[in-house]
């Protein structure tokens, strides 16, 4: 079987890949990274196709699907502004004295 065939993965594999794929295409993605990305993310997120040998019906662990929107800027929203001036103060003093 020849490198990036799909005939081993699922139904439901193959929808979630063209779902995620649209995303990458409605960002901005050239369609062949959309499309290369959307595969990398369901290996990641399902271990690869499924179809045959041992382990099929193992649950997909969805952990790239659960992550977006859910953790950025949540902790910092939650500090005060002179809190979020500082770091940010703080960081770029840091950026700068590196750059030196």
């Amino acid at each position: 079987m020849p490198r990036g065939d799909k005939s081993k993965y699922t139904g439901k594999q193959d929808r979630k890949a063209d779902h995620i794929a649209k995303g990458y295409e409605k960002a901005g993605v050239s369609p062949k990274e959309a499309e290369r990305r959307a595969w990398a993310t369901v290996n990641k997120e399902s271990g690869g196709g499924n179809k045959s040998g041992s382990g099929r019906g193992v649950p997909d662990t969805k952990v790239s699907a659960r992550k977006g929107g859910r953790i950025g800027g949540r902790a910092s929203a939650a500090r005060p502004k002179a809190a979020r001036s500082a770091s940010a103060r703080k960081a770029a003093a840091t950026r700068k004295r590196r750059a030196a």
